[in-house]
């Protein structure tokens, strides 16, 4: 039984051996089958991450490739914008270069202006240090020609004119210079020319216009005003009583009482209004502004203004005053202050100043001249020695 028992408990240890070698071997098919699994698997996930990644490499350099050319595009723009920068640059830089060149040549210019300008101040300056005393009389005698004509024709100071005249011709005789025989010769025939004009009396004829004005007082208005003075009546003498009765003579009497307060004026006018006091001055007052006027003119040398507001002062007093002795004495005057010529026609003196300031034209034509006419020296023939008279010496005198 022990026997038994152990060959069973062999047999059933040898059976559970194989049992466990079966289970084993199951084990490691089912090991062998997951390897295989796995490794299927994975060779699936990698040729699929391969594939993947094949795709993404295309992907990827299409995006570098558009990028790229996305690159390439933007540096042809930039170098698009450089070569037009570039261009500028150098129109810039030529036009700069333009205008410096233009404003060195205008400085070059203007130097040289300067330098010229300075140059002929220096030779004036050293003209004018070298000038001897006929050159500066001629000079003097140059300005006082100019002064002369601007007297006659601005002012028309002819006392003035001839006396600069006059003047600038004795400066040119002190010259001793030969070239300005001519001008003298021009100053003398402007000297005669201004002495034969005829000056107006301006301060008598002045005189003359404010005597009228203080003659405006006595003329009558030709219209009647308020406000007139009162004339003194005369003195009379009482008048005699006489019988009541007797009417003319009391008419006559009242008459002659009446005389020296009411003065009765005939007048050919006809009185349209009375004039107060204010309008009868100012009738007054504007032929006193009239005649103003007149001597206004008078010294200004206006001819045309002069003769125009005579008339009107004449053609106001015809209007507004009564025509009596005073006012033919006033219209009288009038008239003959009309008859005055006031800007008389003077001559051209501009030709000798104009000669003077050639004078070196002048001067050569003197040169000339004076070649030309130069004497020869006349050829003494020899005497004989019996006829020739002895010299006698000349005393000196003390």
């Amino acid at each position: 039984m022990a026997e038994l028992s152990e060959q069973q408990e062999q047999d059933q240890s040898e059976t559970n051996r194989i049992r466990r070698s079966r289970s084993g071997f199951w084990f490691g098919v089912i090991i062998l089958l997951i390897i295989i699994g796995l490794a299927g698997a994975g060779f699936y996930f990698f040729t699929l991450l391969r594939n993947q990644q094949e795709g993404l490499g295309g992907e990827v350099k299409g995006q570098m490739s558009k990028q790229i050319a996305d690159y390439q595009s933007q540096l042809a723009a930039i170098q698009t914008q450089l070569a037009t920068v570039e261009s500028t640059i150098a129109g810039k830089d030529s036009h700069y270069t333009k205008m410096l060149a233009d404003y060195s040549q205008l400085h070059n210019e203007k130097l040289e202006g300067t330098r010229k300008q300075l140059s002929e101040a220096i030779g004036q300056v050293q003209r004018q240090l070298g000038k001897t005393r006929g050159d500066w009389l001629i000079a003097d005698a140059e300005y006082l020609l100019s002064v002369a004509n601007e007297r006659l024709h601005l002012i028309g100071d002819v006392n003035t004119t001839r006396e600069a005249l006059e003047a600038a011709d004795q400066r040119l005789r002190e010259s001793g210079d030969a070239g300005v025989f001519k001008v003298r010769e021009a100053i003398a025939n402007e000297i005669a020319d201004i002495k034969s004009v005829v000056v107006v009396d301006v301060v008598g004829t002045y005189a003359a216009i404010q005597s009228l004005q203080n003659n405006v007082d006595d003329l009558v208005l030709l219209l009647p005003f308020t406000g007139k003075a009162l004339v003194p009546p005369a003195e009379t003498p009482e008048p005699v009583v006489q019988d009541s009765t007797d009417e003319e003579g009391v008419i006559d009497s009242a008459l002659d009482q009446l005389e020296g307060i009411v003065t009765i004026r005939h007048t050919e006018h006809e009185v349209k209004e009375i004039l107060t006091p204010e309008e009868a001055q100012f009738i007054l007052s504007q032929l006193g502004v009239k005649l103003e006027m007149v001597k206004i003119a008078l010294v200004q040398h206006n001819e045309t203004l002069f003769q125009s507001s005579l008339a009107d002062a004449k053609k106001w007093a015809e209007e507004n005053f009564t025509q009596n002795t005073a006012f033919s004495k006033f219209i009288a005057e009038i008239d003959k202050l009309n008859a005055l010529k006031i800007h008389s026609q003077f001559p051209d003196i501009s030709g000798s100043l104009k000669m003077l300031r050639d004078i070196t034209k002048l001067r050569l034509e003197s040169d000339k001249a004076t070649q030309t006419t130069e004497p020869v020296a006349p050829v003494i023939p020899k005497q004989p020695a019996e006829t020739m008279a002895p010299i006698e010496a000349v005393p000196a005198t003390q």
